[in-house]
């Protein structure tokens, strides 16, 4: 299983981000064909008080590469990805790694 994991930096805006990931960028991914399971978190202050390094966490899982090729690749998931630029303000780091 593949699995493709988005940090989300801090926005400019949490209101706002809340908002439209809640109400239009979540909606893009359940229209993905290919995403077998998608995993959704909210970072908290450390034990510490201290800030998170993230603001949120997003996990896409994927049979395998080819799969995750296909699904990125089609029309829904080029949308799901051009639609970070609507409201990530805060910067998106996107990385992809096997399940183990």
């Amino acid at each position: 299983m593949i699995k493709g994991t988005v940090l989300y930096g801090h926005p400019n805006d949490t209101g706002a981000f809340e908002k439209y990931y809640n109400e239009t960028h979540l909606s893009l991914v359940a229209k993905t064909s290919g995403v077998v399971k998608a995993e959704y978190t909210k970072f908290l202050p450390g034990p510490d008080g201290s800030a998170p390094a993230y603001y949120r966490m997003a996990e896409l899982y994927f049979e395998g590469p080819a799969e995750m090729q296909q699904a990125l690749t089609s029309p829904e998931g080029q949308a799901m990805a051009a639609d970070l630029a609507n409201f990530a303000t805060g910067g998106a780091t996107i990385i992809f790694g096997t399940v183990e």
